[in-house]
């Protein structure tokens, strides 16, 4: 490897997280720059749909290959949430601003097709967990009162949130009915129930 910077992609299908990786080093990223690209990776899928049915087609399967569960027909907001953030943890700039090896990220990151539970997942990972009022900030996980989740895309002390969601619509619905891709959604602040930051 030469001393001029590489980039890495973190993958083809989303938009890509560009981190410069040095030949005797890796960068560290700022803690806003790492969830930036957390933020790039959900709004790189923007404009995904089902197809072939309700929570049906094949990326739709690739979110939900990223919890403990069997792909099938059900809800998969918090499977997209888990899915960013598994290619999230394959940047290594990203690894190295949190200190983590690939190993240690693959036991750290979530696998639960619950919103709520990401929660319960944050909480037993040390991470910082905020109430409805905190303030939100680009690339933070958004857990709303009616069992729903996604990634917050804007800074945000109060008022209205910013969020690219899995399993929803252009209405904003969350269902197993209603739901039918990837949108970016703007919420009243009234609905979270809590903020994940991942650093």
């Amino acid at each position: 490897m030469t001393a001029k910077a590489s980039a890495l992609t973190l993958t083809a299908m989303s938009l890509a997280a560009v981190f410069l990786v040095m030949p005797s080093e890796l960068a560290i990223l700022s803690p806003s720059q790492a969830r930036n690209a957390l933020a790039l990776i959900a709004e790189g899928e923007l404009g995904v749909l089902e197809s072939g049915g309700n929570n049906c087609g094949q990326r739709i399967r690739e979110y939900q290959k990223a919890t403990w569960l069997t792909p099938d027909a059900w809800p998969w907001c918090a499977a997209f949430v888990d899915w960013c953030i598994a290619e999230w943890l394959k940047a290594p700039s990203v690894l190295a601003t949190l200190g983590k090896t690939a190993e240690e990220a693959a036991s750290f990151r979530p696998r639960t097709a619950g919103a709520w539970d990401l929660v319960n997942w944050a909480k037993e990972h040390g991470l910082l967990v905020g109430g409805e009022n905190a303030v939100a900030h680009r690339g933070d996980i958004v857990v709303y009162d009616f069992s729903h989740v996604g990634i917050v895309v804007e800074d945000s002390e109060r008022g209205e949130l910013t969020v690219v969601e899995g399993n929803t619509n252009g209405r904003g619905d969350r269902d197993s009915e209603s739901g039918d891709g990837v949108w970016k959604k703007h919420r009243e602040r009234s609905l979270a129930k809590a903020f994940i930051r991942l650093c």
